[in-house]
C-alpha cells in the first residue's frame, strides 16, 4: 500500500512540475508581448529593447547558475546549441514579433504565439520524437483552429497590413523549429539552469552583431528626468529570465509539444492585458478563439498524462 501511494505521489509530481511551468511561463510570454509594445511607445526601438533585455536576462541567469554551481558548459556541442537555439528561438523570432507589434498590435502577436503547437507536433511526429496520440492531436488542432480564426479576422480588417501580419506569422514558425532543435540537440548531462544563460548570451551577441552590420540601433534614450526606458528594460530582463528558465525546465520535463503550448497560455494572458491595459480593441472572434486555445491546452496536457500512465503500466 505504501509503495502504491509513493508511486501515485511521484506520478503527480512528474506532471505537476511541467504543468506549473507551462502556466507560469505562458503568463510571462503574454506579459512580454505587452511590455514590448509599451517600450516602443516610450521611445525604445524593438532591437534596442530586445538586445538590452536579453543581455540583462543573461546576466541574471548566469548569476543564478553561478550560485547553484551550474555554469554553462563550453565545448563544440554546447556552443553549437547556444548559437543555433539563440538564433532561431530568441533573436530572430522575438525581433520579428517585437518589430511587428506596433503595426498589428500586442493582442494579435500574443494570439499567434499559440500557432507553434501544430508545427511542433507535426515535426515531432515526422522525426519520431512523439508518438501519435489522438487526444493530443485534437488538442493541437483545436488550438490551431482558434488562433487561425483570429488570424483570418485580422487579415480581413480594413486597416490591416498584410506585410506585417506575414512578418509576425514567421515568428511562430521559427519558435516551432526551435522547439524541435532544442529537443534533438540537448547537450548530454546538461541542466536547464546551465543552458538557459548560455543561449541568452549567444542571442545578445547575435543581436549586437546584427546592429553593427545594419542601420538598426540599440541605443537607449537617456534622460535624467525620465527613467522609464531603463525601467522597462529592467522589468523585461526579469520577465525574460523567468520565461527562458521555465522554458528550459518545461523542455526537459514536458517535451517539445507541451513546450509549444507556452504561446497558447501566453495568448490567454496577453490578449486581456492588451485590451484592458493597453487600450487595444478586442480582436473579432476573441471568445471562440480563446475557448478553443484553452481546450487545446487541456487536451494536450491530459493526453500527456494518459501517455505517462500507459508507459508506467507497461514498465
Amino acid at each position: 500500500m505504501n509503495d502504491s501511494l509513493k508511486q501515485t505521489s511521484i506520478h503527480k509530481t512528474t506532471w505537476l512540475v511541467p504543468f506549473v511551468c507551462l502556466l507560469a511561463g505562458g503568463a510571462l510570454t503574454g506579459i512580454s508581448t505587452n511590455m514590448a509594445k509599451y517600450a516602443i511607445d516610450v521611445g525604445l526601438t524593438p532591437l534596442g529593447f530586445l538586445f538590452w533585455s536579453i543581455t540583462g536576462a543573461a546576466v541574471i541567469l548566469f548569476m543564478i547558475a553561478l550560485i547553484r554551481k551550474e555554469l554553462p558548459p563550453l565545448n563544440a556541442r554546447s556552443l553549437e546549441y547556444y548559437f543555433v537555439a539563440a538564433l532561431v528561438s530568441v533573436a530572430a523570432a522575438n525581433l520579428l514579433l517585437f518589430s511587428a507589434i506596433p503595426h498589428v498590435g500586442a493582442g494579435f502577436v500574443a494570439l499567434i504565439l499559440s500557432l507553434p503547437p501544430l508545427l511542433t507536433y507535426l515535426g515531432a511526429l515526422i522525426l519520431r520524437i512523439e508518438q501519435f496520440y489522438i487526444v493530443r492531436a485534437l488538442g493541437v488542432i483545436a488550438a490551431l483552429i482558434g488562433a487561425g480564426a483570429l488570424a483570418v479576422h485580422k487579415f480581413s480588417a480594413p486597416d490591416s497590413s498584410v506585410f506585417w501580419i506575414l512578418i509576425a506569422l514567421c515568428g511562430p514558425v521559427l519558435l516551432a523549429i526551435g522547439n524541435i532543435y532544442r529537443t534533438l540537440r540537448w547537450p548530454d548531462k546538461a541542466s536547464s539552469g546551465a543552458l538557459a544563460p548560455g543561449m541568452l548570451l549567444a542571442a545578445a551577441l547575435l543581436l549586437g552583431l546584427f546592429s553593427m552590420m545594419s542601420d538598426f540601433s540599440i541605443a537607449v534614450p537617456l534622460d535624467l528626468e525620465n527613467w522609464l526606458p531603463l525601467s522597462m528594460i529592467a522589468i523585461q530582463a526579469g520577465v525574460f529570465a523567468g520565461q527562458f528558465l521555465l522554458l528550459f525546465l518545461l523542455q526537459k520535463t514536458g517535451g517539445p509539444v507541451l513546450l509549444s503550448l507556452l504561446g497558447a497560455v501566453g495568448a490567454i494572458v496577453g490578449v486581456p492585458v492588451a485590451i484592458f491595459l493597453q487600450g487595444e480593441s478586442p480582436p473579432e472572434g476573441l471568445f471562440l478563439g480563446a475557448t478553443l486555445i484553452a481546450i487545446g491546452v487541456a487536451l494536450v496536457t491530459w493526453g500527456g498524462v494518459k501517455i505517462s500512465k500507459v508507459k508506467e503500466e507497461v514498465s
